[in-house]
């Protein structure tokens, strides 16, 4: 049975990637993005599955009108994926209120605004999927990366509460944590407005190592990305958090355990023998 899905950010890499391949796959979509005019071509590419519109989960009103187009065109929704996002680089001394505001806006408060909006469709329907966009980022600190670490935490906090809510629905919910994948994330990040010279050589190779991500010959494709979360979909009982990507899976692994031995340590303080 074909699975109606409402996808955020589908201009270019992951999302866009993932909606051709839901319409591949026999899906529809409602595939979404701030300029709707960049979806054009997928839209020509499967008139009969995918459905566009203009959404900004920073606007609520937009946020309402597009369930509610997924729930009249396609008539209701089965999966929904908080793709859209963007990253903001900079020390946690460099990054301003706004912009750490505006961070978060994109990366939690949106994909909260979607799930408060999709779920009554779903519990009404006793089934639905939400897939939370998330980052190898939601599980360790990476310098020079505060903000967009802090948003895709507290994605995954709320991916986790979320799952316990809504399984007695029939509503299944995963954070997925891509790694490295070729898209212009790198090349797109914003930089902080206020740079601070001493944070320089702490911070600045993780945005040069961002940069030139894209061209690395090992990294994934976002192609790949897509396959693995329409795996996760058609699981029966998926984890709530998935890492995709074997370097997701090597740097989350050691961060475990790097947190693991960190726990005895803390362990070792607290209580002594």
């Amino acid at each position: 049975m074909a699975r109606r899905w409402l996808i955020t950010g589908c201009s270019s890499g992951l999302g866009l990637a993932l909606a051709e391949a839901v319409a591949a796959a026999g899906d529809t979509v409602l595939a979404t993005a701030r300029k709707p005019a960049t979806l054009e071509e997928l839209r020509e590419r499967h008139p009969d599955r995918v459905v566009t519109a203009a959404l900004d989960v920073r606007d609520q009103l937009q946020v309402s009108e597009a369930v509610a187009l997924a729930e009249d065109r396609l008539g209701g929704l089965d999966v929904l994926v908080n793709n859209a996002g963007y990253g903001l680089f900079g020390a946690v001394e460099e990054v301003g209120d706004q912009e750490l505001r505006d961070q978060l806006e994109t990366l939690v408060v949106g994909p909260w605004r979607l799930v408060r909006e999709v779920l009554p469709g779903m519990r009404a329907r006793r089934s639905g999927h939400i897939v939370n966009v998330s980052s190898l980022a939601g599980r360790m600190g990476l310098p020079g990366l505060g903000a967009y670490v802090t948003g895709k935490y507290a994605l995954e906090g709320m991916s986790q509460v979320l799952a316990a809510e809504v399984a007695a629905f029939g509503i299944k919910v995963t954070a997925v944590e891509p790694g490295g994948f070729a898209t212009h994330y790198g090349t797109a990040v914003n930089e902080a407005a206020h740079r601070i010279d001493a944070y320089r050589e702490t911070v600045d190779p993780m945005l040069t190592a961002m940069r030139g991500m894209e061209d690395l010959p090992e990294i994934g494709r976002p192609t790949d990305f897509a396959a693995a979360v329409l795996r996760v979909v058609n699981a029966e009982q998926p984890p709530v958090r998935v890492p995709i990507g074997s370097d997701s899976f090597a740097a989350i692994t050691h961060a475990e355990e790097s947190a693991l031995t960190e726990l005895d340590a803390a362990r070792a303080l607290t209580h002594p023998a």
